[in-house]
């Protein structure tokens, strides 16, 4: 028996002090073939421009009054008839969505005085998506005939994006092949193969809020406020790693 403990013992030892060695060899051969591999990390991106299909307006409505329950009635009247203006315009209740509502006080300030309350103000903010473009001049007018008197911007955007990152990511391939062909002639080699591909993020950058034109143009009974869409640019960046060899 006891023949045999030394014995599994000394197993035991032999094996432990060989893992360490096996380990460092392993460690060996991936750094060998890693120096023995030519390889290229590149990054490229494509890029399509389109026209855009909706769009996004933020508008409110801004009311003073020497009361805080007088400035908030009076804004909620107002905005009621914003509201109704959308919906005979065309634009439904799910794209219209409340994304502001404030009530402040107002002071005046004199020099070498405490601040003296002048009344209260109420704003009501409401972001409205318009998907039918044809029908955004006339949206904008009839808020503005209504009482909307604060716009904020407008931006353009896609209903959906997918056809248009495609067309980008193409794009954005065949510009990563074409570098790595150069590198590799550049470097007396040649692509092996591509090893891995990956996407950075695609993204649909909208134009800068534009403000909106003179609110006595508006006024006019045009058929809707001139307003230009554009287009977007939608970029997709990649990486990938390319095998190079002789």
């Amino acid at each position: 028996m006891k023949t045999f403990v030394r014995a599994g013992a000394l197993a035991l030892m032999l094996a432990a002090a060989a893992a360490p060695a096996a380990f460092a060899q392993t460690a060996r051969t991936t750094a060998d073939s890693m120096f023995q591999t030519t390889t290229l990390n590149l990054s490229a991106y494509g890029e399509t421009r389109v026209a855009p299909d909706k769009a996004t307006i933020n508008l409110g409505v801004v009311t003073e009054a020497p009361t805080a329950a007088a400035a908030l009635a009076a804004n909620s009247e107002q905005m009621t008839t914003v509201i109704a203006a959308l919906r005979k315009a065309g634009i439904p209740d799910k794209d219209i969505q409340t994304s502001g509502l404030n009530l402040n006080a107002q002071y005046d300030y004199v020099q070498n005085e405490p601040p003296k309350l002048r009344g209260y103000q109420a704003s009501n903010q409401v972001t409205i998506t318009v998907n039918d473009l044809a029908r955004l001049g006339v949206a904008v007018d009839a808020t503005v005939k209504a009482g909307v008197n604060q716009v904020n911007g407008i931006s353009f955007g896609l209903k959906d994006p997918t056809a248009a990152e495609n067309a980008a990511r193409q794009d954005a391939v065949k510009a990563l092949a074409a570098k790595a062909d150069l590198y590799a002639r550049a470097t007396g080699h040649r692509v092996s193969r591509l090893v891995n591909l990956s996407e950075g993020g695609s993204y649909v950058p909208s134009p800068p809020p534009a403000p909106m034109m003179a609110y006595a143009r508006m006024e006019k009974d045009s058929g809707g406020a001139p307003i230009s869409a554009g287009e977007l640019n939608v970029r997709v960046d990649i990486t990938g790693l390319y095998e190079l060899s002789r």
